[in-house]
């Protein structure tokens, strides 16, 4: 009996490693046209309306299927937790993105977020209790200098308004990763997207409310294609690509899959390039080659 299991048990493990691998790679897929679709629906849709309109729908499957699962309410220690990552993934990232996205290329924006894997591990040891090498530290500061660098080279010389939104995009983004990523220690990873989508509803439907009437003639005029950008951020960057996301982790480890992020700037570039007709500059493409050198070199440091 115990040589059977020995023989069954590593084509298994390998077969879940396969899975999750499959699995990460096709919810970086779905977050890395997050970009290139915002900037189809802010062209004609208003920016803050995006974002918080885009939470809102999303706030709603997730507590569709909160009430389907009959998931048990977040613990009393839970709810700070879970407020940081509705702040970071719900409101402040998409916000500022989305009006980003109105001035600068998605292109441009896919090296810019590129740093969000290492910033995010900069937040989880910040709020953990790990103790990273030299090594790491130097790698987050070689990572922060590129895409400064970037934006600069860019911007001729001087940041843009929307640059230094892009900056605090990923600063917000990376922490309500990292607290997700904590909180996905003590309760399913689809229940911290969910309930954190859940818990900013109430503040984000008046506001919502609030941009929309004044507005609405412009919003019936938008074509079908900025609504499809809409539709495309609401239902799979905010919410079933996190299904995926952390389903990959739990089969494949949150090291191994975690790594499949790094393929999400090129990712970006070629969405960019497919749906908004942007061309892939040598320029970015060596500059998102070179962040995603430092991310890979900072996490194994780690």
């Amino acid at each position: 009996m115990t040589s059977h299991t020995q023989l069954v048990s590593p084509p298994s493990r390998l077969a879940d490693d396969r899975k999750g691998l499959l699995l990460g790679l096709t919810a970086v897929a779905m977050f890395s046209l997050t970009l290139p679709f915002t900037r189809l629906a802010v062209a004609e849709l208003a920016p803050a309306f995006v974002a918080l309109g885009r939470a809102l729908v999303a706030a709603c499957l997730a507590a569709l299927w909160l009430w389907h699962q009959r998931a048990p309410l977040p613990r009393r220690e839970q709810w700070l937790p879970l407020a940081l990552v509705a702040l970071g993934c719900v409101v402040g990232f998409p916000w500022l993105t989305s009006i980003a996205m109105r001035s600068l290329p998605a292109s441009h924006g896919a090296v810019l977020v590129g740093i969000l894997p290492l910033a995010t591990a900069v937040f989880a040891v910040l709020r953990g209790k790990e103790r990273p090498s030299t090594g790491f530290w130097l790698m987050a500061l070689a990572g922060t200098a590129l895409v400064v660098l970037f934006a600069l080279r860019q911007g001729g010389g001087s940041f843009h308004l929307a640059d230094l939104l892009m900056f605090a995009a990923v600063i917000l983004g990376a922490l309500g990763y990292a607290e997700g990523g904590r909180l996905a220690q003590s309760m399913p990873g689809q229940h911290v997207i969910s309930w954190a989508l859940v818990l900013a509803a109430p503040f984000v439907l008046p506001l919502v409310l609030w941009l929309s009437w004044p507005q609405r003639a412009l919003l019936l005029q938008a074509s079908a294609t900025a609504w499809l950008g809409f539709a495309y951020i609401s239902v799979f960057s905010m919410f079933i690509g996190f299904f995926f996301w952390y389903r990959g982790m739990a089969l494949g480890g949150v090291a191994r899959v975690g790594q499949t992020q790094l393929l999400q700037p090129f990712l970006t570039l070629l969405g960019a390039a497919v749906l908004l007709g942007e061309a892939l500059e040598v320029s970015s493409l060596l500059f998102a080659g070179a962040v995603i050198a430092v991310v890979a070199a900072g996490r194994k440091l780690k």
